[in-house]
C-alpha cells in the first residue's frame, strides 16, 4: 500500500478482549440475553398507516425480493419439537395460513371472552397490511432424521461453520427453522411474531432472535439517496443485485431445476445470516482516510474512491496496484466484477441492530447480514474466502446466524410452505 497512510492506528486487540471478557451475560443487560431489541418508539398510529400489501403467493418466497425494504426487521430461528413428519406437515401447514392472513392484512376472528382472545391486540381492531413479509427456511438439522427427511435435503445445506475471524455464540446460532418479518413499523413486526409464535406453539419454539432497523429501499434500485448506511457510517447494499432482473435473479438467487437439487427445492434460495458486531468505538476513533481506505468508498457519497458517483463502476482494471482502490479494501475483495467471479454475486437483504452494551460499558451494535443465493458455495462461502484477513476484521466480529435453504413459494391456495418437501 505504497503512499498510502498507515491504517494500523489503534490496536483492536485490547479493545476486543475487553469486550468479549466483559461477561456474556451482561452484554445485552439483565433479563434479555437473547431477545435482540433495536428499534425506537412507533409514531404513527397503527390506523393511520399506509395500506401496503406484499402479495403471498408466488413460485418464489415474495418477500425475498418485494420493493419498498421496510424499515424494521426481525430474524427469529426455532427449534422444531413436532412428532414425526405428520407433525411436522401439520406445523407448515398451520405456519402458512398464519403468514397468508397476516401479510393480507386480514382482521382476527372475534371470541367469547372467557377464551383467550385470538390475537395480542398490539395493533388495534383491524391490524394494518404496513408493508408487512415474512419469509421461511430450513436448516440443516431439519433433516437429521427425526422427520425421515434426510435424503431430501438440498446438496449445499450445512451447519454454519466457524469462518474468518467468526467468534460463534451457540445461543444465537443455527436453528430447525428460520422466520424472517419485516415491516414498516416495529409494532407490526413484533405482532407479527407473536401471532406466529401463538399459531405454532405446540411446534415451533423459539431459539433466538435479533431485530433492527434499515432505512432506504437498499440495493441501488433508486437513487444514491435512497441506499441505507450501516453502523459504520457507509452506505451499504450500492452494488447490490437489481430484483426487478428476473434473469439476474434466476442467476444467482433462485435454484433451478438443472441444478441438481432435489426437485422440491426448485424456486428456493440458500439463505446466509450473520450476526456481526461492529466495534463501533474503535471505528469511530479511526482516521476518516483510513475508513475510506479499509472500504473502498468515499463514505459521504458512495462513490469509489477517486471516482465521483455512487453507482459508477469502480473500474478495477485501471487501478492494478491498487493506488486509488486498495487492493484489500473491502469492495475490492468481496466483488472483484471480473467475468470469473460473477457467478459468486449474491443478493443481500439485512439490517442494523443495537442490543445495548456490554459489562465494559461499550456499545454493542452491527448488522444483521442476509443473504441469498442459488449457490452457497460459489455465493456466500467463496466471497467469505476472498474476505479472509481483510483488514476490516480488525473491527468486526460474527458473533452468530445460521444457514439456511428457503422454502419455494406458494402457488395456490390449497398449497402450503414445504408441502413438497413432506409430502
Amino acid at each position: 500500500m505504497t503512499g498510502k497512510p498507515s491504517r494500523r492506528g489503534i490496536s483492536r486487540r485490547g479493545f476486543v478482549t475487553g469486550a468479549l471478557s466483559a461477561g456474556a451475560g451482561a452484554a445485552v443487560g439483565a433479563g434479555a440475553t437473547y431477545a435482540l431489541t433495536g428499534s425506537g418508539p412507533q409514531r404513527t398510529p397503527a390506523s393511520e398507516r399506509p395500506e401496503i400489501f406484499v402479495p403471498f403467493e408466488g413460485p418464489h418466497q415474495t418477500g425475498i425480493t418485494a420493493l419498498p425494504i421496510p424499515e424494521q426487521g426481525l430474524v427469529a430461528s426455532f427449534n422444531v419439537q413436532s412428532k414425526g413428519r405428520a407433525g411436522l406437515t401439520t406445523a407448515l401447514k398451520e405456519l402458512t395460513e398464519e403468514i397468508r392472513g397476516l401479510m393480507a392484512g386480514h382482521p382476527p376472528e372475534t371470541r367469547d371472552g372467557a377464551y383467550p382472545p385470538v390475537d395480542s391486540g398490539l395493533l388495534g381492531e383491524k391490524p394494518p397490511a404496513d408493508n408487512l413479509s415474512i419469509v421461511v427456511g430450513v436448516g440443516a438439522s431439519l433433516f437429521d432424521g427425526r422427520f425421515g427427511l434426510a435424503d431430501r435435503k438440498p446438496n449445499e445445506l450445512q451447519t454454519m461453520p466457524f469462518l474468518a475471524n467468526d467468534k460463534l455464540d451457540p445461543k444465537i446460532s443455527h436453528g430447525d427453522i428460520s422466520i424472517i418479518f419485516e415491516a414498516g413499523h416495529n409494532d407490526t413486526v413484533q405482532f407479527a411474531l407473536r401471532q406466529v409464535m401463538r399459531r405454532t406453539r405446540s411446534d415451533l419454539v423459539l431459539r433466538w432472535m435479533i431485530d433492527g432497523y434499515a432505512r432506504g429501499i437498499g440495493a441501488g434500485q433508486a437513487s444514491e439517496a435512497a441506499t441505507p448506511r450501516n453502523l459504520l457510517g457507509f452506505k451499504d447494499g450500492t452494488a447490490n443485485l437489481d430484483v426487478d432482473d428476473e434473469a439476474l435473479m434466476d442467476r444467482h438467487v433462485w435454484v433451478g431445476a438443472e441444478d441438481g437439487e432435489p426437485d422440491w427445492a426448485v424456486g428456493g434460495s440458500y439463505q446466509a445470516i450473520r450476526i456481526i458486531r461492529n466495534f463501533v468505538e474503535f471505528w469511530d476513533r479511526t482516521r476518516l482516510t483510513e475508513q475510506e481506505q479499509l472500504i473502498g468508498r468515499s463514505k459521504i457519497s458512495g462513490a469509489p474512491l477517486g471516482l465521483t458517483g455512487e453507482f459508477t463502476d469502480p473500474d478495477y482494471a485501471s487501478d492494478p496496484d491498487g493506488k486509488r482502490i486498495p487492493l484489500d479494501a473491502h469492495i475490492r475483495l468481496a466483488n472483484p466484477r471480473t467475468p470469473e467471479t460473477d457467478e459468486n454475486r449474491i443478493l443481500r437483504r439485512g439490517f442494523n441492530y443495537s442490543r445495548g452494551f456490554d459489562g465494559a460499558g461499550r456499545l454493542d451494535q452491527g448488522l444483521a447480514f442476509v443473504a441469498y443465493q442459488r449457490s452457497l458455495e460459489k455465493g456466500f462461502l467463496t466471497v467469505q474466502r476472498r474476505l479472509k484477513g481483510e483488514p476490516l476484521e480488525e473491527y468486526i466480529m460474527p458473533v452468530g446466524g445460521g444457514f439456511f435453504f428457503m422454502l419455494p413459494g406458494v402457488t395456490g391456495p390449497d398449497r402450503f410452505l414445504g408441502d413438497q418437501l413432506v409430502k
